[in-house]
């Protein structure tokens, strides 16, 4: 009875030995699934952020770009405003020089003109005088 129960106890363990063996098979499996997927989720996880990461930046670069070409239109725009006014103010400048310059031709022309007159006036009035002595 002694020794059926001693090999029952033999079986027992063996059994129970067999049975954590094959648990702890099954757990190690277990353990190995678990980390893979826990791996496949960080990868994807990983990549996620990068592409977040990598969006954030392109959005970034588009917004600086953007902020440097209104920057540039901006001052385009300024320079523009510049030239025109400068080319305004060079056009009112020779304006003025052209007047300036025509008035006094046509100050010019005038005198020269008087001057004439004066001469034909004083060789007609001579005339005039001749003329009345010749009478």
């Amino acid at each position: 009875h002694e020794r059926e129960h001693d090999r029952e106890i033999s079986e027992l363990a063996a059994k129970h030995s067999e049975e954590m063996e094959k648990l702890r098979a099954e757990l190690k499996e277990e353990q190995r699934h678990l980390l893979d997927e826990l791996r496949q989720q960080m990868a994807a996880t990983h990549r996620a952020e990068q592409e977040q990461a990598q969006l954030q930046s392109q959005t970034l670069h588009s917004l600086e770009l953007e902020a440097l070409r209104l920057t540039l239109n901006n001052m385009h725009t300024s320079q523009l405003e510049l030239t025109q006014s400068n080319l305004r103010k060079e056009k009112e400048t020779a304006l003025m020089e052209l007047r300036e310059m025509l008035n006094d031709k046509r100050a010019q022309e005038v005198a020269i003109l008087q001057s004439r007159h004066q001469l034909e006036w004083e060789r007609i009035k001579e005339q005039c005088l001749k003329e009345k002595e010749d009478l």
